[in-house]
């Protein structure tokens, strides 16, 4: 619960006196646009070391046009692969900088374009091979994945890859556990790993000279070392270092518990940010849960806010205290990192509210500066907390009940007949002048999107995490 230790009064100066980050948000776009380069760069060497290679000669030919063909569509589809699974590395500049909510996004049209690159290049190659007969493409399939090397791990490989992308087709993920799906999808690494080498070992375009070979070699080094540190060695070191672990579970409301986290020292975690935690408290351990914090941190502790939505989530509430806890994180860009104005508006729907209110925490802001929107369909979270920030801080709470009365309208039902942008300007008429921080789902947050962007809010102001796999 809010605490005086963590809420300073209005008027603190500690509070006011602090300006926007305004350094760490030219270093975040310059990421941005460096990571734009880098890719754009890597996937046009590799097509002029195609078209250097002959492979623009060789489209005269029907035959050898479609194996060229194929040769390139190879090469962009294994940058991609790569790059895809960068984008889920957790680089720490990379995540600073986009947000993890962005990275999935981009993560998932990458991994779409390279799937479909890579099935293309396994047709035109084997079609090519064939002569350009159709009829005997799939005679020349088999011998290919029997007698060259590396093509039966790389069928393999395929295999997995297939396995991951038709479980991430929306229709199909909503018909899978979170639990199923997690695992499901960690098969992606087994079929890049195993997708690629037959590349590096008879490819002519990874072979035709050194400079190519040091470039491929040395993409699959720097992304096999991104996973291990980033995702496995970092997580380990971190859980050792700050010793986290249950405190204390308090019911929230139906359905909803906080979980008290203690550790050793402080941790490197901002209010908004999220973590994925592992609770050593028997079967399913292995898999981790992302969750927002609920709370400002504090100098020995965390909170988390949990809805139980699944097998995972369901457990939380059976946690004791002392149990150990490995923790991955923190990530997201839904802090004061992404912070451009002095104004802010906070703009959650049901457990969506957690990181909310934990910005409205730790943010540093005066009486009047800061505005949040809360719609919920049951009893709202967090309501006395979010009481004390009014009496203290001097945040503006605007509650919104009801469910959602329409598609398209983000609003609850309890609200009245007004437009969302009528009653969002009509509450908020500064909106456009201000920083907005979104949490909901994620249909829900695109329609907030379009709402705040119709009243003027830029894009590179509107933060947002929505949630859902």
């Amino acid at each position: 619960m809010l605490t005086e230790s963590r809420s300073a009064p209005a008027g603190d100066p500690a509070r006011t006196a602090a300006a926007p980050p305004a350094a760490r948000a030219r270093l975040d776009a310059g990421v941005r646009l460096g990571a734009l380069v880098v890719l754009w760069a890597g996937l046009l060497l590799v097509a002029y070391w195609w078209a250097a290679g002959g492979g623009v000669s060789d489209l005269g030919s029907w035959a050898d046009g479609l194996t060229s063909s194929g040769r390139l569509t190879g090469l962009l589809a294994s940058v991609l692969l790569l790059v895809q699974v960068l984008l889920m590395a957790r680089v720490p500049l990379l995540e600073h900088a986009v947000g993890q909510d962005r990275l999935a996004r981009v993560h998932r049209l990458v991994g779409f374009t390279s799937f479909t690159l890579m099935q293309a290049h396994i047709g035109l190659v084997t079609w090519g091979y064939a002569a350009g007969e159709l009829s005997a493409t799939p005679g020349e399939l088999w011998d290919l994945t029997v007698t060259y090397p590396g093509m039966l791990l790389a069928a393999a490989g395929t295999g997995c890859l297939v396995m991951v992308v038709v479980t991430s087709v929306q229709a199909a993920r909503r018909r899978l556990r979170y639990e199923s799906w997690h695992l499901l999808h960690l098969y992606g690494y087994l079929g890049v790993g195993l997708a690629l080498p037959h590349q590096l070992w008879t490819g002519q375009d990874f072979l035709a000279s050194p400079a190519r070979t040091v470039f491929w070699w040395g993409l699959y080094a720097v992304t096999a070392a991104s996973v291990l540190v980033w995702r496995v060695a970092l997580p380990l070191v971190r859980s050792a270092r700050y010793g986290v672990r249950v405190g204390s579970v308090v019911p929230e409301a139906d359905g909803v518990v906080s979980v008290e986290l203690t550790t050793r020292r402080p941790m490197p975690v901002e209010a908004g940010q999220w973590l994925s935690f592992r609770f050593l408290a028997g079967a399913g351990w292995t898999r981790a849960h992302p969750y927002s914090l609920s709370a400002a941190p504090g100098p020995h502790g965390l909170r988390i806010t949990v809805q139980v939505v699944g097998d995972g989530s369901a457990a939380v509430r059976g946690l004791r205290p002392g149990t150990r806890v490995l923790v991955e994180g923190p990530y997201g860009r839904l802090s004061a990192r992404a912070r451009t104005r002095r104004r802010v508006a906070l703009i959650g729907a049901g457990v969506g509210v957690t990181p909310l209110r934990a910005l409205a925490e730790g943010l540093d802001y005066a009486p009047g500066e800061a505005v949040l929107l809360h719609r919920y369909s049951g009893p709202p979270l967090f309501r006395r907390e979010f009481e004390v920030l009014v009496a203290q801080r001097g945040l503006q709470v605007l509650w919104l009940p009801g469910h959602r009365r329409a598609p398209g309208s983000w609003l609850g039902d309890g609200v009245g007949a007004a437009s969302d942008l009528a009653a969002l300007t009509w509450w908020v008429p500064d909106i456009a002048d201000r920083d907005v921080y979104v949490c909901g789902p994620q249909q829900w947050a695109d329609d907030v999107r379009r709402t705040t962007a119709a009243a003027g809010v830029p894009a590179d102001r509107f933060h947002v995490e929505s949630f859902g796999w």
